[in-house]
Parts: structure tokens; C-alpha cells; sequence
């Protein structure tokens, strides 16, 4: 899948919301394959697959969006960590005693036929080093205005804005607070900044002050949406 795919985005945050009793699942998984096609898991459609994972003893959704060198919200192992990276994105289902890690690749059945596979992995335990809601808010306004200053610094050809902004999982469902909201619609439109940031006509120090910036701001926006897509859980955990 490519790496702005909003398949385990959405997976998540609909998921999540299903399991919390905010919408049902047919809703939820008509979001899932509105972002990315028909899917299908362990060779059954994704709604069959969902129910089965909850009779399974299926608790959450959490969301990893790691790039390499930087595996963020892996814990392993390895075989689904280098699919994960090489996809951009994992969703975890977590179970009770078990956690599965999907990863979504292109299902292509026939000339017409474009849809999603879930490969379905052994995962690790859910890290708890990911940042919260406010610690990500923070570190992506931080980011912003250095990549802004940075940027601003190098001269090189004109960009116009992009008059579209697609969504990398930026659209999260019932049952998340406004400020997760806020937060997730704000990293969606700042990763696609970084997806189009053109570096034609700049030397080889402006491309390289230009590249340490962006890739700056690509991690803050990538923490910012595991941790907007997490948030559904904050406040049963912090009473």
C-alpha cells in the first residue's frame, strides 16, 4: 500500500469506535472500505472477520505508522515490523491474551477487481511510550514552526498550495474528543505538505536543510495521528 493508504487509519478509529458502542459495525466498516476499497482478512470480508475477532475476545484497535528508523507503535516481531514498514501503517487488534497485526497490500482479482488484503501477523504487546493527545499537540506545533522557519530560509521555486488535501486517516469516528479531532485534521494536512514538497531547483544545502525539516515534521505528524486515533481510550485511563 502506499504510505498516505488511510486503511489502518481507518480501521482504527471506526473500530474503536465500533467496540465502544458509538456506531455498528456495518457503519464502521463501510467507512473502512470507503478509504480503501472492498477488504478482506484470513480470506473472509471484513465484517465477518470483525465479528469473529470480537467473539475472539477483541478489545481495541491501536495504530502504528512507523517509517524506517523509526518504528513507531511496533513492538515486534520482526516479520511484522518490515510489513509494516514497507506499508507505511499496521492496525494492532488487540485480544485478550493475543495481539494481531494487520497489514494492509493491494487484492487485485482480475482487470476491474481493486481492493485491500489484511495480512494478518503475530504482534507484540501494545507499546505504552507513544505519546499522548497534548504531548503530540505540542510536539507538532513545535514542528511546524521550525519546518515553517526552515523552509521559509530556503529560497528556491515557487509552490502553490495544494487545492485538495487528501486524508491519510484523518477522519476519526463518534466517540473521539474535539481535540482529537482537531489534532488528527491538522497532521492530515501537514503530511500532505510533506508528501508534496518539491525540491527542483534548490542546491544540494537547500535540499538538505529542506529534507532535515520535513523529515522533522513528517515524525511529529505521524506521532500526531497514533495519538489522535488513540485518544477514544484517554479518559477511561486517566480516571
Amino acid at each position: 500500500m502506499r504510505p498516505e493508504s488511510p486503511v489502518c487509519p481507518s480501521l482504527v478509529a471506526w473500530g474503536n469506535a465500533w467496540l465502544a458502542g458509538h456506531v455498528g459495525l456495518d457503519e464502521a466498516a463501510d467507512h473502512v472500505e470507503a478509504a480503501g476499497g472492498p477488504t478482506v482478512a484470513d480470506d473472509v470480508p471484513l465484517r465477518k472477520y470483525l465479528a469473529n475477532l470480537r467473539s475472539d475476545g477483541l478489545r481495541e484497535f491501536r495504530l502504528a505508522l512507523p517509517a524506517p528508523g523509526d518504528p513507531l507503535g511496533l513492538s515486534g516481531p520482526a516479520p511484522f515490523n518490515s510489513a509494516a514498514v514497507d506499508a507505511g501503517e499496521a492496525a494492532i487488534a488487540v485480544l485478550d491474551g493475543r495481539n494481531l497485526g494487520l497489514v494492509p497490500v493491494p487484492d487485485l482479482r482480475g482487470s476491474s477487481y481493486v481492493g485491500v488484503r489484511l495480512e494478518i501477523h503475530d504482534s507484540g504487546p501494545v507499546r505504552h511510550d507513544l505519546p499522548s493527545l497534548s504531548e503530540a499537540e505540542r510536539e507538532l506545533s513545535e514542528a511546524m514552526r521550525s519546518a515553517t522557519d526552515t523552509l521559509s530560509a530556503v529560497e528556491g521555486p515557487l509552490q502553490s498550495r495544494p487545492s485538495s488535501v487528501g486524508h491519510r486517516g484523518g477522519e476519526l469516528a463518534p466517540g473521539y474528543p474535539a481535540r482529537a479531532h482537531r489534532v488528527s485534521t491538522l497532521a492530515t494536512r501537514l503530511a500532505t505538505v510533506v508528501r508534496l514538497a518539491d525540491e527542483r531547483g534548490l542546491t544540494s544545502g537547500q535540499v538538505a536543510a529542506r529534507a532535515t525539516a520535513l523529515r522533522d515534521l513528517d515524525r511529529a505528524v505521524r506521532r500526531a495521528l497514533v495519538a489522535a486515533h488513540h485518544a477514544i481510550f484517554e479518559p477511561l485511563r486517566s480516571t
